[in-house]
C-alpha cells in the first residue's frame, strides 16, 4: 500500500464515520450545533475524498483495470441500493423524489462520461 493509497483509505474511513454519525442510527442526539458541525465535516471530508479520486493516476494497464473495476463495482452497488430503496418506498407509498434524482444523475453522468471519453480519447 503506497502513501497515497493510505491517505485515500483514511479519508474514506473518516467520511464513512461522519456519514454514520450524521445518520444518527440510535438517536444519540437531537439536531443541534454538533450535528451541524458534522454536516460541515462531511462536506469537507467528501471534498478531500473527491480530490483524491480526481488526482488518481494509474501506473500501468493492470492498475487502470483495477481502478475501472472498482468504479464499476461502486456504481453498481450504489445503483442497486437506490433501486431497492425506490422499490421499498414505492410499496410504502412515500417515495422520496431524491432517490430517483440521484439514480438518474448517476446514470446520466455514466453515459455522459462514456460519450465524452469515446470522442476525446
Amino acid at each position: 500500500m503506497t502513501k497515497n493509497d493510505l491517505k485515500q483509505a483514511t479519508v474514506a474511513g473518516v467520511l464513512i464515520t461522519v456519514l454514520i454519525l450524521i445518520a444518527n442510527p440510535y438517536h444519540f442526539w437531537m439536531p443541534n450545533m454538533a450535528h451541524m458541525a458534522l454536516l460541515a465535516g462531511m462536506v469537507v471530508t467528501f471534498g478531500l475524498f473527491a480530490t483524491f479520486m480526481l488526482r488518481e493516476q494509474s501506473r500501468d494497464e493492470r492498475d487502470s483495470l483495477h481502478r475501472m473495476f472498482a468504479g464499476r463495482a461502486a456504481f453498481l452497488a450504489g445503483a442497486a441500493l437506490l433501486i431497492i430503496a425506490i422499490i421499498y418506498q414505492s410499496y410504502q407509498d412515500v417515495l422520496d423524489i431524491w432517490l430517483v434524482v440521484v439514480l438518474v444523475t448517476m446514470v446520466l453522468a455514466k453515459i455522459g462520461t462514456r460519450f465524452y471519453s469515446d470522442r476525446n480519447w
